[in-house]
Order: structure tokens, then C-alpha cells, then sequence
């Protein structure tokens, strides 16, 4: 097993900057995990997404490194 860290980063649409001012936001704060590779890893932090995001795929970006 080997270590990683994800964090997970939802970013409005061009039109959502510009209409609501909104901002990219830290939805998923940096969290450690064991898994057996980056796509497992990438696997469980995917499941770590907040429900109401889940409409909003195309906006989230995960963001993992190993150690």
C-alpha cells in the first residue's frame, strides 16, 4: 500500500464568475489515504465528493499526489 494526499476544487463556469462573482472553492479539504495505486487512490477520493456536487462533474477537479 502506498500513501496519498487528495483534495478536491470545485471551479464556477465562465458565466458564474461573471454574473454571480463567484470563486473557485476547497470542497473536499487535503486528506491522507492508503490505497494499492493512484487509480484506487483516485477512486476514493471520487467517492468523497460532496452529493451536491455531483451535478456539477465537469467543475470539480481532484487533485492527488502520492508520497
Amino acid at each position: 500500500m502506498k500513501l496519498f494526499q487528495y483534495a478536491i476544487l470545485w471551479h464556477p463556469t465562465e458565466k458564474q464568475i461573471e454574473d454571480e462573482n463567484l470563486q473557485s472553492q476547497l470542497i473536499v479539504d487535503i486528506t491522507t489515504v492508503l490505497a494499492i495505486d493512484e487509480k484506487r487512490a483516485l477512486l476514493i477520493a471520487a467517492r468523497a465528493i460532496p452529493e451536491k456536487y455531483l451535478t456539477q462533474l465537469a467543475q470539480v477537479e481532484v487533485a492527488l499526489r502520492p508520497f
